[in-house]
């Protein structure tokens, strides 16, 4: 579904990527691993075309490596940050609906000579935002809040809802479990698992150790900007290039 090929990416004199490639198919998770500063969040920015770099990009067999990033969301390849993203000043619910909106809203026009069915399709993407916060563990009691409001692992669910939308084809979530513990992390183990068991392409750039092991399919190890490894999660467990750069050093 996503396959990159030799991506490299500059900052002056800095490194940071260097003949990176890999692929994730429909239905599969890949973790992707390494120690602080090996070039993860420059791999998502490379991949979403958000930084200058070299390399291609393909998702569903079709190159996009000249596509914006807003043009790779339309066509299904969503990303979720490090940090949290939401608009502050909206609650959540409306939140929710911006996003639907902005993916499939009409036309001001239309909105002008038409209010009655502007008013129905306003109720309509309310109940299937509503419906969308509860599928992302937002309870509907929260929907009325401001994001800050929220606990942490909620808006954390929150951000990683307003990067799926209506649906996402691929989806990037950088770091999805910083700050979780307990029960927060279950619901984000069973939600990436639901995600891909609908087909959807999962990659998961995580520090949590036990979290990547348990979700993902296949593990790709950077280091120093560049791909070290790839395997399944025992593999790369049994890698001794990965214990000495990465696994060694955080035991």
């Amino acid at each position: 579904m996503l396959r990159v090929e030799g991506l490299g990416v500059r900052y002056g004199a800095l490194v940071a990527l260097q003949d990176v490639s890999w692929q994730v198919a429909a239905g599969e998770v890949l973790g992707i691993i390494g120690p602080n500063g090996a070039g993860k969040s420059s791999c998502y920015d490379a991949t979403t075309n958000m930084v200058r770099r070299s390399g291609r990009v393909f998702l569903a067999g079709a190159e996009v490596t000249e596509v914006p990033p807003h043009g790779l969301a339309a066509l299904g390849l969503k990303r979720a940050f490090q940090q949290n993203a939401f608009f502050a000043e909206l609650s959540v619910l409306e939140n929710m609906v911006a996003v639907l909106s902005r993916e499939g809203g009409t036309g001001l026009l239309a909105s002008l000579l038409l209010p009655w069915q502007e008013a129905a399709r306003r109720r309509a993407l309310e109940e299937e935002a509503r419906a969308l916060l509860r599928r992302f563990h937002v309870p509907q009691v929260l929907h009325r809040l401001r994001p800050g409001s929220l606990p942490y692992g909620t808006q954390r669910m929150l951000s990683i809802a307003l990067a799926w939308g209506s649906g996402a084809r691929v989806l990037l979530l950088d770091e999805p479990a910083a700050g979780l513990g307990g029960e927060d992390m279950l619901r984000l183990r069973d939600l990436i698992g639901a995600l891909r068991a609908e087909g959807a392409a999962l990659v998961v750039i995580e520090h949590h150790m036990d979290l990547i092991m348990s979700v993902a399919d296949r593990i790709a190890v950077l280091d120093q900007g560049r791909l070290l490894a790839t395997g399944t999660p025992r593999e790369i467990q049994a890698d001794s290039r990965v214990l000495e750069a990465y696994l060694g050093r955080a035991a």
